[in-house]
């Protein structure tokens, strides 16, 4: 599984230079973040939407706008939104399925789904807990 995400990697670069993996400006391609945290994936609203550090996030709810306002770092996605497990592996910025996450350690991690190929289950097989430090410090790097 590891080879096929490098080898999708290879030939199907990402040339953005965005930090957060965003759509027209919008986080988790419009999915509420707080609602990760019930474990559910929920798509937001235009009605209920804010707008943190550049970025719009969508909620399903008043109630998970609030809760988000309240302490939106807390519900931020790791690596800007991008593919956990490709921060972990590679290093590089992935796309994500909004629907395929998990949370770990009360972080939201989040993982392409796509083409046969779901990194979550490689996430899983691969131990998360010896990637997640290798995807901090590539994610650090990144950002700077």
């Amino acid at each position: 599984m590891k080879y096929q995400l490098i080898l999708f990697c290879l030939l199907c670069p990402i040339f953005l230079v965005a930090q957060n993996n965003t759509k027209k400006g919008v986080a988790v391609e419009g999915y509420d973040v707080v609602a990760y945290f019930n474990d559910s994936s929920a798509k937001g609203s235009n009605k209920f939407q804010s707008e943190y550090e550049g970025v719009i996030y969508k909620f399903s709810s008043a109630e998970n706008k609030k809760v988000f306002l309240d302490n939106p770092e807390e519900y931020l996605p790791a690596y800007g939104g991008w593919c956990a497990y490709a921060m972990g592996a590679t290093g590089d910025k992935v796309d994500i399925d909004p629907k395929t996450f998990e949370i770990r350690n009360g972080k939201l991690y989040l993982f392409y789904n796509k083409l046969f190929t779901n990194t979550l289950n490689s996430w899983l097989e691969e131990n998360p807990e010896k990637l997640i430090p290798v995807a901090d410090e590539n994610w650090n790097k990144l950002k700077e």
